[in-house]
Order: C-alpha cells, then structure tokens, then sequence
C-alpha cells in the first residue's frame, strides 16, 4: 500500500528516492529473514510483529560538484564508458548473486510486479540475470577485463579472503594499474555461519568450521604516487572529482 501510494503521486525523482529508501529500511526492521532474502525463518521472528513505521533516513548533503548519478549499467560497460577520480570496487566474492540475495528490494524499487518461484517468492529474472562474477571458473577472467576498461586513476576494491579471487591473485592484477596498498581486517562471517548447519528438521548438524575472516580492502594508486591512509583526499587535477561505485 505504502509503495502503491509512492508510486502513484509522482513525486519526483529526488523525493522519492528518499520516500523508497525509507520504505525498504521499514521492511528491513520487520522482516522475518535471516538478513538475506534467500529464505524465511520458520517461526515468525518477534520483530516481525512491529508496527511498520517510515523514518527519515540519513540523507548527504548535495556534493559541491553536483548533482550525483546513478547509471545501473553492466559493470564491464560502465568502466569503460564512464571516467572518474577514484572508483571503488566491491564485486561478489562467491556463488551468492545480490539479486537473488536482496530480490525483495529490486521488486520494492522497480514495482514491476514479476513473476515469482520457490518458497522464497525470488524473482524468475533471478534465474536469468547471471554475472560471470558469480562464478568460480570466470570470476577472474572477468575481473581482469573490468581491470582494463576502467578510466580512473585511484582503485579501492573490497575483497574477502573467502572470495574466488586470491590475495595473491588479486594484488597480481591490481599490479598492472599501479601500486598496490592493502588494508587488512577482522571481521565476523555472515549471518549463515553464525546460526550453523541444521536438517530440514530443524536439528543442527555438522560443525562450521571458522565464524572469523579477513576483509581486504586494495587501495591501488598511479607509480610513484605517495600513498597513506589520508594522503588520497589531498589528490586533485583540473577535472571535476568523481566517483564510480560499485
């Protein structure tokens, strides 16, 4: 009701972003999902039973250079149609497509009413809309051709240590577009090793075998630049500063 509402005022590109970014953080709290939209927990999650309630999200104010864009282009087209100061990377690490994961919010959005499969209601496109990225045998491959389209001088890619690419790999072909810095974190798995491996009973079995990993994040700079944590605000040149986000 609220997005047919939002949908039939016609309020604006600006306002109702913000209207569908509100919508979707109100979904979120009252869900009955593990966080990601692959399945439903079978008993009603207690937050699910909460009021649906619409708050401002943080809003950024509007950047000095103007007005931001959002494309929604293939990766592959958009490095190499799009130039930008520094581009910021965060590809899929494995099998787990975001389309299938968060197919709730692309529906939510687009408001197109798809058919739909499985207990989970995924979207049939979510068969249909593959990405190579998504695949262990061209993941690399097709990382390695997105490396060499993109026209941006500064990288920052975001990477797991449980991803298709390795360390060694990925700082390999980061090489090649220039030096390579990388920060090392700590972090807690996703939500599915949290809860553990369970029987369609119900019955936990098996064991996972690590709840840490390591988040790597490739900061990638021209040869001969002089990099630390703070120094990349200092950079400018004549062009207006953008960014391209992934």
């Amino acid at each position: 009701a609220i997005r047919d509402w939002i949908q039939e005022r016609a309020l604006g590109r600006d306002l109702e972003s913000v209207l569908l970014v509100s919508l979707m953080e109100a979904a979120d709290r009252v869900d009955s999902t593990t966080g990601v939209q692959m399945a439903y927990l079978k008993s009603w999650a207690p937050r699910s039973f909460n009021e649906l309630q619409l708050r401002m999200p943080d809003v950024l104010p509007k950047p000095t250079s103007g007005d931001c864009e959002s494309h929604k282009l293939d990766a592959l087209r958009a490095a190499s149609e799009v130039t930008a100061d520094l581009a910021y990377i965060d590809p899929p690490y494995n099998q787990h497509s975001y389309l299938g994961n968060y197919h709730i919010w692309e529906t939510m959005v687009r408001w197109d009413m798809p058919e739909h499969y499985g207990v989970a209601c995924k979207r049939l496109d979510c068969k249909d809309r593959k990405s190579a990225f998504n695949s262990r045998k061209r993941a690399t491959s097709a990382f390695s051709r997105f490396l060499d389209c993109l026209q941006c001088p500064f990288l920052i890619v975001s990477f797991s240590n449980e991803g298709y690419i390795s360390r060694s790999t990925m700082e390999s072909m980061l090489a090649d577009h220039g030096d390579v810095h990388v920060l090392e974190f700590d972090y807690r798995r996703y939500v599915g090793a949290q809860i553990g491996i369970h029987d369609l009973n119900g019955n936990r079995v098996g064991k996972v075998s690590h709840l840490r990993n390591r988040e790597y994040l490739y900061v990638v700079v021209p040869r001969g630049y002089s990099w630390s944590p703070k120094s990349v605000s200092s950079y400018t040149r004549p062009s207006v500063q953008r960014g391209l986000f992934g």
